[in-house]
């Protein structure tokens, strides 16, 4: 076959760098090998006046950054909340950036756009949210917050009777209401929308937001609120109440934004399903395909059960745009007009797992935390502070110095990697479960790494 643009050789080298890199997936060292600046000197630090043939960009591309990658999509791999790509959403996600798809108006990118919105409808159905409600392919959780907050801010406004056009200046003041335990990019979400600090609503040991708590911070003020709720606390994963705090929430007349990064997964297994009792009556939603289902990054999910509120909030309009006239057109439901086609990832993870699969592997990963935290209660001097109901466990080995030596030579150890945290005071080892590969057998490796981390400081 004729090669005139000249793409095979560089995807050659590129398939073949990754194929080596995957080959350690299972039993490769999780840490990377090197740091910031000796990749750069790898790479080389000048600019040259013209450089060598792509194929050769790309193999020492792999060769000066590999040794400085972290294997995120190893099985053993607990840290942050983060999942690995399974096979088809890798290779959806290179027809992605093949197609070099702009999916901002349906009409332009139909092909993409239509696998998307069969992707929005799958979505919904598969996490208990109104029918009606509208999904944006966004980069992260954080931006769905983003997206979930501002439409919320638009809504509250116009009710007050001020035209969101207008700005924030001289506008009602909204109250935004947050559990003591919120992720840190819900802050940052409502510093984006311009809402401010959020009032901080108590919860319990857990994390979840108490509903006697929120209805008297609900009363203790005036003017327009809007609430933000967790589904899956980044420490204990946890879910707040849902069913109860809502109702206190529309009673009052607010807004509610349910923060459900890697929780809201839940809703799509049957046995963990009682722990987003309720969640399909908020307003907004935000979570990650690129946590729980394992899709590449990025893919965040922005949902909201208002269409006319996320248009009007992210909707853009101009003479040359080729928009839809009676269907909302992808860029309708982002911040972004210019995007690539993030959510094909998703459609064909979907279309491969099928409702079967996709309850399957959430429930995996949670029988997977329960398998880590019991191997843990087995090691002498160890705790598990938190109630283990989803995919996060959160362990002390004794003392502060010590939780924080098992972590350091756990990371020397490299086979399986937690994160370091604090809560409630306390130094932990964090273990979050979101691989697709970790299994019972995978998180009993994890638990064999801990006990010899363990082991080594005693």
């Amino acid at each position: 076959m004729t090669d005139p643009e000249g793409f095979r050789e560089p995807l050659d080298q590129a398939v073949a760098s990754a194929e080596r890199w995957l080959d350690g997936i299972r039993d490769g060292r999780i840490p990377p090998e090197t740091d910031v600046e000796q990749v750069k000197d790898a790479l080389g630090r000048t600019l040259p006046d013209r450089g060598p043939a792509p194929a050769e960009v790309i193999r020492r591309m792999s060769a000066a950054i590999e040794p400085g990658l972290m294997r995120i999509h190893s099985p053993r791999f607990h840290g942050w909340v983060m999942g690995g790509a399974q096979p088809v959403a890798l290779a959806a996600d290179w027809l992605t950036s093949a197609w070099d798809q702009n999916n901002g108006l349906r009409s332009v990118t139909p092909g993409v756009a239509g696998a998307e919105e069969l992707a929005a409808e799958w979505l919904l159905d598969l996490l208990a949210l109104p029918e009606t409600a509208e999904v944006g392919f966004v980069t992260g959780a954080t931006v769905a917050n983003v997206v979930g907050l501002t439409c919320g801010r638009d809504e509250l406004l116009r009710r007050t009777g001020w035209d969101p056009g207008d700005g924030l200046a001289g506008s009602p003041r909204i109250r935004v209401l947050v559990g003591a335990e919120r992720h840190g990019s819900v802050d940052s979400a409502a510093h984006l929308a311009g809402l401010g600090r959020g009032t901080v609503v108590a919860a319990d040991a857990q994390g979840r937001m108490l509903p006697d708590a929120l209805r008297e911070a609900l009363a203790d003020g005036d003017g327009p609120a809007l609430v933000v709720l967790q589904a899956g606390n980044i420490h204990s994963g946890a879910f707040d109440p849902f069913r109860e705090l809502i109702e206190i929430a529309h009673a009052a007349g607010a807004w509610v934004h349910v923060d459900g990064a890697f929780g809201l997964w839940a809703a799509a297994a049957p046995g963990l399903r009682p722990l987003t009792d309720g969640i399909g009556g908020a307003d907004s939603w935000a979570t990650d395909a690129h946590k729980t289902l394992s899709v590449p990054y990025d893919c965040g999910i922005a949902v909201v059960a208002d269409a006319a509120a996320l248009h009007g909030a992210m909707a853009q309009h101009a003479a040359y745009l080729a928009s839809s006239a009676d269907v909302a057109d992808p860029s309708d439901r982002v911040p972004e007009l210019s995007r690539r086609a993030r959510g094909l990832t998703t459609y064909a993870t979907l279309a491969q797992l099928g409702r079967a699969g996709v309850a399957d592997l959430v429930q995996q990963l949670a029988d997977a935390a329960t398998v880590i935290a019991d191997g843990i209660r087995g090691i002498p001097g160890a705790e598990v502070l938190n109630e283990v109901v989803y995919t996060q466990v959160c362990a002390s080995f004794g003392t502060d110095d010590r939780t924080r030596a098992v972590g350091a030579a756990l990371l020397a150890d490299g086979a399986a990697l937690a994160s370091p945290s604090t809560w409630q005071g306390r130094p932990v080892l964090r273990f979050s479960v979101s691989n697709w590969l970790t299994d019972a057998e995978e998180a009993a490796r994890t638990v064999a790494a801990v006990r010899r981390a363990v082991e080594s400081v005693a």
